[in-house]
Formats: C-alpha cells, structure tokens, sequence
C-alpha cells in the first residue's frame, strides 16, 4: 500500500516551517519529514534545508534527482526522489510544497497527495513579516494581498490549519486530522 503525500502549504510567515518541524519531532514514527534543496545559505530563513548552489541544482535536474522542483522567491527549489522511494513503500511523507506548483504535484500524485492548508489572520502575517525583517513594508503589503488571494483558492479537501494562535494550538489541530488519515486501515 503506498503512501500519503502530505503537501503542506501557506502564505510566507503562516508557519509552515515551526509547525513540519514539530511534526519531525513529535510523528516521526508516523510521517517522514523532507527535506528541501534550496539554492539560498543554509542559515538563511528558519526551514531546516539543504543548501545547494545553483550549479550544484542545475546538475541534479540534469540527472533527474528530483521528484518535484520549481522556482520562487528568487531561488530553485527541490524535493528529491527520496520522496517517491519512500511512498511507494508506504510511508506517509510530509512536504514544504510550493501554491504555484500544486497544479503539478496534483498531476504526478493524484490521490496520494493530501494539501494541508495554514492559514493565518492578516493582522498576525503582517505582525509576523515584518518582525523577521526581511522585506520592506511594501514587500510586507504585497505579500498579505497575495495570502489573500492564494486563501480564496483553498483546494477542496485540504486539511486546514489555523495558525493565528499559538504553535501548540495549531500543531494540536493538524496531529488530530493527521492521525485520522494515518491511522486508516
């Protein structure tokens, strides 16, 4: 029996990163965890990836060492074939995915892909975004308009995940619909 992908998504500052890595560490027996390959340093963000070069990114595309890649941000991204060894053996595996590449994930992985869905209140992402201090109010502003876009095409089906209150709150309401797609028969 194969595997669920589950594919998380959500706007910059939703939380993804805090709530797959309390995932890694509380359901690891459950849900492997992957990694990302991400042409930016290692220390930069708070996602826990592997830092590639762009040559380096280049030549894993060339010799297909990808299950999944695009480009955002200013950077490559990539999901290695691991993933696809990992649910063909019926592990559950759980992704940072990308909202302009879902159209393709859905395509390669049909039913085995899951959207898990963070969202989080407008007020509490612009809060969030500038405290990291990465971008400038006006990339600030276009970020929220494009979370609010990007909320009104939730995909049918996805596990939702308010992230607007504490981490423990959020990670307590994606464990308990999780446990219910892993524990099926």
């Amino acid at each position: 029996m194969a595997g669920k992908l589950f594919y998380v998504l959500g706007a910059s500052g939703a939380g993804k990163d805090s709530l797959i890595k309390a995932i890694r560490e509380g359901f690891s027996e459950s849900i492997m965890v992957a990694h990302r390959y991400i042409t930016r340093p290692a220390e930069a963000g708070s996602e826990n990836h592997v830092a590639l070069s762009e040559a380096e990114f280049a030549c894993r595309v060339e010799h297909e060492l990808f299950a999944m890649h695009w480009q955002a941000n200013g950077h490559c991204y990539g999901l290695g074939i691991e993933i696809d060894h990992w649910i063909s053996d019926g592990m559950h595996v759980m992704v940072n995915g990308s909202r302009a590449y879902l159209e393709e994930a859905q395509k390669k992985y049909g039913n085995k892909l899951q959207v898990v869905w963070v969202s989080v209140a407008k007020d509490v992402l612009r809060q969030r975004l500038l405290a990291r201090g990465r971008e400038s109010e006006e990339e600030v502003e276009q970020r929220l308009l494009r979370a609010e876009q990007y909320n009104e095409v939730c995909p049918e089906g996805a596990l939702r995940v308010d992230n607007s209150g504490s981490l423990s709150k959020a990670v307590t309401q994606l464990v308990g619909q999780l446990e219910v797609m892993v524990c099926r028969p």
